[in-house]
Formats: C-alpha cells, structure tokens, sequence
C-alpha cells in the first residue's frame, strides 16, 4: 500500500489531503480511482489509513478510516554524525540508515575530510538528502522521515555531544585490539536511562576516508564519547553506520529476544 508523508495542516479530523509531486505520483504513477486506499504519514509517529475521495490536478483528498501510532520507529533514537565523504557516498548513508532505522544525519567536517567543502552547493545538497530521506522512509514503512541537518564543524559537533544519552565514535584502532561496541552497549543497556522507558538519545559518529585524527579521538572522549571498534575489518566510512545501527537495533532488543 503506498505511503505518503503530510504536513500536519493536510491531515485534518477526518480528512488528509495530498499536494505537488504526492498527489502527481498517487494520481498519475499509481494511477489511483476513488476509494482506492493509501497510508498517510503526520511525520511524528503516527499514521492514518484513508480513502480516496476526490482527484483534482495537483491535490488528492481523501477520507480518514483509522489513525494508529507508527510501529516501525527504533527504540533508541540514533543520531548518525557522518563526516563529509566524497562523490555520492553521503546519498547511500542517508537512504540505508534512514531504512535502518536512524532518526537524523548530522554531516560534518572534520580533519582529513577528503571532499572539498563548497558553501554555495549547501543549499542544493541539502534539498537532495532530505528529499532521499523522505523517499526511503516512505519505502521502509517508517513513521517519520529522518532530520538532515546542514554540514557542521568538528567544533560544533563535540561541542553539542553533551546533549545525549550516549556517544560512540567509531574509530578502527579500538576494533584491533580495544574497546568493542558490544562492550558499551552492554554497559548502557544497564544505566538509569535505558531503565527509564524513555528513548535514549545515542549519537554514533563516523568518521573519513583518512579515519580520525588521534587528536579528534582524544577531543571527543574528554566531550563524554565511547571509542569504540567495529570489529576487526576495516569497514568503508559509508559501511560503518549501517553495521553500528544494526548492532544497535540488535542490542536495543529490536529483533526480538
């Protein structure tokens, strides 16, 4: 069944309307008929099943049947912080983590970010990565479409690692020999936040093509982080969030168990 995501001023008590290219692709691509039906998504977690009513060029408006919260959200609520990497690799993290599970992606610089940085393309880029964000939550079933921020610094993103309930940095020497991610995990799974019931806030950064600075390590450790391995593989830095939001899906209980 397809799935569209609304403001909340189109989804009223008992009616939902689709606009623009939602309404193009429902009435055109699918070639919808009154009646048909389709799931509309609010964008905070709930979702309402609703009838077509009335096709008209560009708007789509359709009757409410049922309204029920979201069941596809992850436990925990994972920020994935991607340093900038280069061509299209950043596009593949934002739509495979998106369909993992994450619910933002916070780019940034960082020292041996590889790709040149390019202000006046920002606005550009960012349309692109939110509107792959909302396709691949469409795709997944998911119950709200993943927040892309704009590219930050290194600075910003330390800085702001205070604000969660815990942050991991991927970093490939801990996987050698150190610290792995099953070992913090296992370390919150047993602190007062998860106890709460609430969703822990979890912050999984990854870092270049070149790795992290040994000095950028030592930053964020002091700012609170987890240096953590991924196993002893070196991963590609557009493979490591997939495998660490699955390990989180995984030990947050997601998978059943």
């Amino acid at each position: 069944m397809q799935r569209y995501f609304v403001s909340v001023e189109q989804m009223g008590d008992d009616r939902v309307f689709l606009e623009g290219d939602d309404a193009r692709h429902l009435a055109t691509v699918m070639r919808a008929r009154i009646g048909e039906e389709f799931i509309a998504c609010d964008g905070t977690g709930s979702e309402a099943l609703a009838k077509v009513a009335a096709i008209e060029p560009g708007r789509v408006t359709a009757s409410i049947i049922e309204r029920r919260p979201s069941a596809a959200e992850m436990r925990w609520r994972v920020t994935v912080a991607q340093s900038l990497p280069k061509g299209d690799k950043l596009e593949t993290v934002i739509q495979k983590g998106t369909e993992a599970g994450a619910a933002v992606f916070q780019p940034f610089l960082s020292k041996r970010t590889v790709v040149q940085y390019d202000e006046r393309k920002e606005a550009k880029r960012l349309e692109r990565w939110r509107k792959i964000a909302k396709e691949a939550a469409e795709q997944a079933h998911r119950g709200l479409v993943p927040d892309v921020r704009a590219v930050c610094s290194w600075k910003e993103l330390v800085a702001g690692m205070g604000g969660y309930d815990l942050t991991l940095l991927c970093y490939e020497e801990e996987g050698r020999s150190g610290t792995g991610l099953r070992n913090a995990l296992a370390s919150f799974q047993e602190s007062d936040v998860c106890a709460a019931g609430v969703a822990p806030r979890v912050l999984l950064v990854v870092g270049p093509e070149g790795g992290f600075d040994p000095a950028e390590v030592e930053q964020a450790v002091l700012a609170g982080a987890a240096a953590v391995g991924l196993g002893r593989r070196i991963l590609r830095t557009e493979t490591a969030a997939l495998v660490a939001l699955a390990c989180l899906a995984y030990e947050s209980g997601e998978l059943g168990g």
